[in-house]
Order: structure tokens, then sequence, then C-alpha cells
């Protein structure tokens, strides 16, 4: 796709569009000649320099891509209509493609009949999810594992919810045996499990805590906004490596958290909330003196707490899909460059003299560390501060990795040799979200290699 193309003809749409209207002035005051435009412009521009290329293979940080131009032609498009799906008179166009848009995002888990939102984060539809467990179960808390994203936590506070953190297991996942523990005290209303942990990319077993949360009356909510796409080879003939009963358990739970600006090649900020039950609606209900007038049926406004949403959202997601649909042979293409990505990267690790792979990937997340000697965890911390620093900022070749931090007893785990001389050390940690990755494997790890070896001194 050419945007120099397609966004000429986003502005086309518009303008045709307005022609039905017919013509009118705009007040002038808040007209801009070009002459005055152009300046401003072009500080505006210079200023965008100060980024990194998050859009480029040799970015392998965070959890960030470039979004898709089909996402950016639709969310442009959209943007100079400039609706607002939080009623459907605000955007009746958009309001249906984002109908379509759940539909799909819940067929994609499993949900036969799902009630659900976009949202502008995945913090935000969390929040949503946890509003329910409270309304559900009044008076009782929320579980959740001590490597959950910290937005559990922080919104059982703003909730006013007893939160419970759950201790992980040696790769990561909440413990069962601390959860059952847990949930046998009776103080707990919902459990919330992650499928692709933000640091790790870790996946709890779904297909485990679902039956316990069952036999102790408490609800699941499933926050899969980094590793809910990956459902599309979780539940498919050819999973690439990945363990599929915790992608199948998904339907079974409440509510599913996903985030289309992750790994759904979208534009921040574009999250969703999916409930099982539509009953989940009732806990919402509102009402609007001077909205919700057009159609008999729910408006999106009226089983959220957001109000006002960029129509934009759901247009360029709906139009992401229709090109790029969510199953195996579309979307999962993409999932799947990433996930052999990782795999190949850990085998490259596994085999390598200056690196050393710290856990083995769920998902598309690869952490390591340099082979650094003596192996304590002060060395190790200082060696990853020095790769992180010479990799993003060297003029020739740069390379943008990230870190996680680990506690002791967390690294100890994974590697019982280490000498504990510090209470934590950063590991090295690169998502393999974009499918270009599988391209550039090679060149990626013999850069860090060439990077680790100066860092460890071995250079």
């Amino acid at each position: 796709m050419d945007l120099r193309y397609w966004l000429p003809r986003a502005v086309d749409v518009f303008e045709r569009f307005g022609e039905r209207f017919g013509p009118f002035t705009p007040h002038p005051s808040h007209r801009i000649d070009d002459a005055a435009f152009a300046p401003v412009f072009e500080r505006f521009a210079k200023r965008l320099d100060d980024n990194y290329p998050f859009f480029h293979p040799s970015y392998a940080g965070q959890m960030v891509k470039a979004p898709h131009p089909a996402a950016v032609v639709g969310y442009v498009t959209a943007m100079l209509f400039n609706p607002n799906n939080h009623a459907a008179e605000g955007g009746p166009a958009t309001t249906e493609m984002e109908r379509e848009c759940v539909a799909s995002l819940g067929a994609m888990f499993g949900l036969k009949d799902p009630l659900g939102h976009l949202t502008t984060s995945g913090t935000m539809a969390n929040l949503e999810a946890l509003y329910v467990a409270r309304e559900s179960h009044p008076g009782r808390g929320v579980a959740y594992s001590s490597e959950c994203h910290y937005t559990h936590e922080r919104m059982c506070h703003v909730l006013g919810m007893e939160g419970h953190r759950v201790p992980v297991d040696a790769r990561g996942r909440i413990d069962l045996e601390a959860l059952e523990r847990l949930l046998a005290t009776g103080r707990v209303g919902t459990v919330v499990v992650t499928l692709g942990t933000t640091g790790l990319g870790a996946v709890d077993e779904v297909h485990e805590v679902l039956p316990m949360a069952r036999r102790h009356g408490a609800r699941v909510h499933v926050d899969a906004a980094y590793g809910g796409f990956f459902a599309l080879l979780g539940r498919s003939v050819d999973p690439v490596g990945l363990d599929p009963r915790p992608w199948a358990a998904v339907a079974g739970c409440d509510s599913v958290v996903v985030d289309p600006h992750k790994h759904g090649l979208q534009p921040y900020g574009c999250g969703a909330v999916l409930f099982n039950d539509p009953g989940a609606g009732r806990h919402f209900a509102h009402d609007s003196p001077y909205t919700y007038f057009t159609q008999a049926e729910l408006h999106l406004g009226e089983i959220s707490l957001e109000c006002s949403r960029a129509g934009a959202a759901a247009a360029g997601l709906w139009l992401t899909l229709q090109l790029l649909p969510l199953n195996r042979e579309g979307f999962g293409e993409i999932l799947a460059a990433g996930r052999r990505a990782a795999l190949r990267w850990a085998d490259l690790l596994a085999g390598s003299d200056v690196l050393e792979l710290y856990q083995r990937p769920d998902l598309d997340i690869v952490t390591y560390v340099p082979a650094v000697r003596p192996f304590s965890l002060l060395s190790v911390d200082a060696a990853c501060e020095r790769l992180l620093h010479e990799g993003m900022y060297a003029a020739d070749d740069p390379v943008f990795l990230s870190v996680l931090r680990a506690d002791a007893d967390a690294f100890a785990r994974r590697h019982p040799r280490v000498v504990r001389d510090a209470g934590a050390a950063r590991v090295m940690r690169s998502v393999l979200i974009k499918p270009e990755a599988e391209l550039r494997l090679d060149r990626l790890h013999a850069r860090v290699e060439q990077l680790a070896a100066l860092a460890a001194g071995r250079q």
C-alpha cells in the first residue's frame, strides 16, 4: 500500500460527502493560510525527529510497532468526519463497524455472543472488567499474579476492592497451589489470568484456573491485552509450539481484554473488552437526557464507563480486518512469524558463547543476559546496562532493546549458579512483535552478540 496515494483519497472521500450539504464559508476566527502554517509545520516535523524507530526491525525493545497502512487510511479517513461512538447518533457508520469488530474479536476467542466494545486502552478495558467483577461479587476481592500488569492493582485501588497478589511459578505463571489456598478463604470473587505478561510474555494456565475458580464460586477474567491475538495460533491446527489448552479455555471465562493497538496493527489507542454473558451490560445501566435517541438497540456508550470515544479507531480496525481477517491464514501468519523468530532466537542464544537465554519464550518476548564472568547479579546488571546503552547510541548499526528487572529469587530459579550479590538484576528483553524480525533475526543476533561481548569485556 502506498500512503502517498491513499491518504489524498481520504480527503477526497470527505470532500465528496461534504458536497451533499452545499458550500459554506468557514469562520475567519480559525482560518490559517498556508504561508503561516508552513514554518510551524516544519518546527513540528523537526520535533518528531526525537523518536525511536518503532517501525523498523532494528527496534526490538518494547511491545510497539507501526500501524498497518490500512489502519492509518481507515483512521485518517474517518477522523475527518470526527465520529463519536459513544452513541449511534454520534457515528452511525463507525458504530456498526465497531459492532462487527467486536463480533470478530469474540469469535477469535471462541465466544458465542459477547457483549463488548472498543476502548482507548487496555487499562480502561481492564477497569471495566474489574468494575463488573465488583458489581457481580460485592465485598469480594480480585486475585492476580505478581507478574500481571500493574493496572490490576491500581484499578482495584480505584474501585475500592481488595487485591490479592499471588506468587508465580518458575516460568512466571500464576502459582496454582497458592491460588487454590487463597480461593479457599472465600475472599476472592474474580481471578485475573494473563495471556502474555508484559515482562516475559508468560501465559497463565487458564485451563487449570477456570475449573478451580468455579469450584470456589469465583469468576475468571482474562487479560489478553498483549497476547490475545495468539489465539489465532493457539486455537489452530498449527499452534507453532503453543500449548492449545489455555487458549481453548478462554471461551469459558467471564471476560476478556485484548489490545488491537499491540498485535492488532492499530494506532494507539484501541483496546477492547468482551463479556461472555451479555447480561453484564446491566451493570452499566444509566440514562442521558440528551442522547441515545436513534435506535432501540443498546448504544455502545450504554454498556461502557467511557463516554466519548473516537469512531476513527473502529474504522481503522474494521478496514484492517477486511484485508487481514482474524484467521490462521490472515492475521495468524503475522503472529506466527514473530513466534517462529522467538523460538529460533532462543535456540541461537542457547548455543551462544557470549549470551545466555534467561527463559524460553511462551510467545514472542525473548529474554537473555550477557555471559559475564563472574556470573553474578551485579555483573549481569552492569553488562545489561552497557549493552542497552551501547546498542541504542551506536553511530553505526544501532539496535534498540529493553530491559526487565528480575529479583534475585526469580533469577536464581532460572540460573541457580548465579552469585547473589544484589537484590535484583536487569535482564535483556526483546519483543519480536514485528513479523520482519523473522527475516532479520540472524543480523539481530549477530549484532547483539557483538554488543554483549563488548559489555562483558570480552573484546
